[in-house]
């Protein structure tokens, strides 16, 4: 069964997601890929503040395709998300509480996610066809200039998710591939 999750989160509601949870989130996110993260810490080291409230955000690793006429958005896949683990940790010092995308997390992200008590959604890569179907508003909010990688404003009703790295470190990435070699060990795989 999936959990049903309003954005933003909150602490009780990220201590209580374990890795392996499917959700289904509701409310804002914001879509942000390699080129806007870059910007954005560029600006932060320029004394700027971010373009978006980043105290419990969501940012959905994302790049959406242009909408065709009628509707609100075109295909939105994750990207993959190991691309914004350079600037991902800074994030969530400054309150990013969660992140959607595809892929594993390098270690330094994992360590900030206990810091900060953040959580890792995990989106199905090659869907983004289906996942549209989620988003109800969808706003350019910051960097227009980047096409498709400008940060956009989307309102999402039961996006389907996974955690995939909860806060305390757990991480489905490891637990499975174990389980995975255990199995082929005990002869269940051939």
């Amino acid at each position: 069964m999936d959990k049903v999750i309003t954005l933003p989160l909150d602490e009780n509601t990220v201590d209580a997601l374990k890795a392996g949870d499917r959700v289904r989130l509701s409310g804002v996110i914001y879509t942000a890929r390699d080129a806007a993260h870059q910007r954005m810490l560029e600006e932060l080291e320029e004394g700027k503040e971010l373009p978006i409230p980043i105290k419990g955000a969501t940012i959905y690793y994302a790049g959406p395709c242009p909408a065709k006429p009628g509707e609100v958005i075109g295909s939105v896949g994750p990207t993959t998300s190991g691309r914004m683990d350079a600037y991902a940790p800074t994030l969530m010092d400054l309150g990013l509480t969660a992140m959607i995308g595809k892929g594993d997390r390098s270690g330094e992200v994992t360590a900030a996610m206990i810091r900060n008590k953040a959580v890792y959604f995990g989106a199905v890569g090659g869907a983004g066809v289906l996942l549209k179907k989620a988003v109800i508003a969808s706003e350019v909010v910051a960097y227009p200039d980047l096409g498709a990688e400008a940060i956009r404003k989307l309102v999402v009703e039961d996006f389907p998710a996974i955690v995939v790295i909860d806060a305390t470190g757990n991480n489905l990435y490891e637990t499975e591939v174990k389980k995975y070699e255990k199995s082929l060990e005990d002869g269940q795989w051939e």
